[in-house]
């Protein structure tokens, strides 16, 4: 399976494990899956920072670099595609990251890793969602 990490299970993964459902972390774990990261997530971890709404008392360049160092990650890169698909995105609400996450899963076939309810059922992807 090909796993797309939304920002907050990425964000679990590295500090808060315990957040994560046994579930996703048995998939996350498994050798034959594909873990896959949006520079999207970083940007949305930079803006949280940025507000204070997370702290990282080893400063944000570190934190990153040592998240990035912890496990191997394909990258699911902006592309002309993925702006396109943009388009055909339905959800909710109109939060960018969100966007760029669920239009990167649908390009590139992964299934986005989500706690967040109000993409769970969002049409048109796989979602793994983070459920006890």
């Amino acid at each position: 399976m090909k796993l797309l990490l939304d920002t907050h299970i990425w964000i679990w993964t590295v500090g808060k494990s315990s957040r994560l459902s046994p579930r996703v972390t048995r998939e996350l774990l498994n050798p034959t899956n594909e873990l896959w990261l949006s520079p999207i997530s970083i940007w949305e971890f930079f803006l949280l920072h940025r507000k204070g709404r997370l702290t990282i008392p080893e400063g944000f360049s570190t934190w990153i670099t040592r998240a990035l160092a912890a496990t191997t990650f394909k990258e699911a890169p902006l592309t002309f595609e993925v702006a396109q698909a943009l388009a055909t995105i339905k959800l909710p609400h109109d939060d960018p990251a969100d966007q760029f996450l669920v239009a990167s899963a649908k390009v590139f076939g992964l299934t986005l890793v989500t706690a967040d309810e109000k993409l769970l059922s969002t049409p048109g992807i796989k979602v793994l969602a983070n459920r006890s």
